[in-house]
């Protein structure tokens, strides 16, 4: 099962709609803004397989609401443009049940104010994997993301907005069990860390504990491929100090075909 935030090295055919309701740490590092997402990080979205090994994701902007420290603001999200993965090896479950495959990601920014956009367009190169024993899997993912360009924003340049945006480098882990055919439980833990920019030399460590249901069959889309509904939740929180995010509620729903 895809996990909540970890994106999966699996490859999937599906829409998917994704809502955040996320705190900002208030200390040093966190800007304190409260964050409504309409559409998680990747906004409501199409994920396609248009041939072996390969797959798409296409999403429209998702819409945030801000308060906070930074003002009241609302407006469209930075733009996931798109996310392609290639499944560079695999196996099924009577065959060692793993897989690897790498990603590419752009996002760019609208430059929507108080907080909401980051004013920088990003690249994201990603290497991921999956293992599964049984009921039990591990999906992981190690990332970086490149600023290529920026915008100005209120008081900043664009060549500040890049330089504080630094390398992150994102690595996140989920742990998942099936039992009793609907139920997926799972813990994810999503770390990053900063060796430059703003939050130069910061760890961030959040824990995702959630539950996924699914996949009830609700049609079929030919006479071997079943349409099913997928929804799930987790309560993203951070256990390190003086985090960037303090806290994030995350809902998804989903229908594969």
């Amino acid at each position: 099962m895809t996990p909540l935030v970890t994106v999966t090295p699996r490859l999937e055919q599906e829409f998917r709609w994704d809502f955040y309701d996320q705190q900002n740490g208030k200390g040093s590092q966190g800007n304190g803004q409260h964050l409504y997402n309409y559409g998680g990080p990747g906004g409501p979205r199409v994920e396609l397989i248009p041939a072996y090994n390969w797959e798409v994701i296409v999403a429209p902007p998702p819409y945030v609401t801000a308060s906070g420290p930074k003002g009241t603001a609302e407006g469209w999200g930075d733009w996931p443009a798109f996310l392609v993965k290639y499944r560079l090896i695999s196996a099924n479950a009577q065959n060692g049940d793993y897989i690897v495959t790498a990603f590419f990601q752009m996002s760019d920014p609208l430059g929507t104010p108080g907080a909401i956009s980051n004013n920088v367009l990003t690249a994201q190169p990603t290497i991921a994997g999956g293992k599964g024993w049984g009921n039990f899997d591990i999906q992981t993912t190690l990332s970086t993301q490149v600023p290529v360009s920026a915008l100005s924003s209120p008081g900043k340049t664009a060549s500040t907005n890049m330089k504080n945006f630094g390398d992150p480098i994102l690595w996140n882990t989920a742990f998942q069990y099936h039992f009793l055919q609907y139920f997926w439980p799972q813990l994810e833990v999503n770390y990053t860390y900063w060796p430059n920019g703003t939050h130069s030399g910061l760890n961030q460590v959040m824990l995702t504990p959630g539950l996924i249901l699914g996949r009830f069959k609700i049609g079929m889309d030919s006479p071997t491929r079943p349409i099913n509904l997928i929804v799930g939740a987790g309560y993203q929180v951070a256990v390190t100090p003086n985090p960037v995010v303090q806290n994030n509620l995350v809902g998804t729903i989903r229908v594969t075909f």
